[in-house]
């Protein structure tokens, strides 16, 4: 009985670890990302994202901006483009994964060059570490 128990912990230890290194490799290419990788970000920002997430302004009410106004009620932004705790990876999970209302992309939609520009121009603001 000993045996499958150390396997499952030794199996989980090593998952952990490579999910900490992910994401600390995910976070040094978001501190390196170019000008025209943050610039297809943007593009691409405007054109799948901001019909759901940009800013609001006025009577105008986004579904997805909406909704995280709700959620955070202040403690953070709710338009995507002014945070500063997103990371690539967690941008990646809600895009490929949808959340709630938020649908899915698939890569036909979205490619993940298209995904990774975006994940970088939504962490840009993150604090440098």
């Amino acid at each position: 009985m000993r045996a499958p128990r150390l396997l499952i912990i030794w199996g989980l230890a090593g998952a952990l670890l490579i999910t900490l290194a992910t994401l600390s490799i995910g976070s040094v290419q978001a501190a390196s990302a170019s000008k025209d990788q943050l610039a297809h970000g943007h593009e691409v920002f405007q054109a799948w994202c901001a019909p759901c997430h940009a800013p609001l302004s006025g009577q105008e009410r986004l579904a997805g901006t909406s909704t995280l106004e709700m959620i955070y009620k202040g403690a953070k932004p709710a338009a995507l483009e002014q945070r500063t705790d997103l990371t690539p990876e967690r941008v990646a999970y809600f895009v490929r994964h949808g959340v709630n209302a938020m649908p899915w992309f698939r890569k036909t939609e979205l490619s993940d060059e298209d995904m990774a520009a975006v994940g970088a121009y939504l962490s840009r603001n993150n604090p440098k570490k």
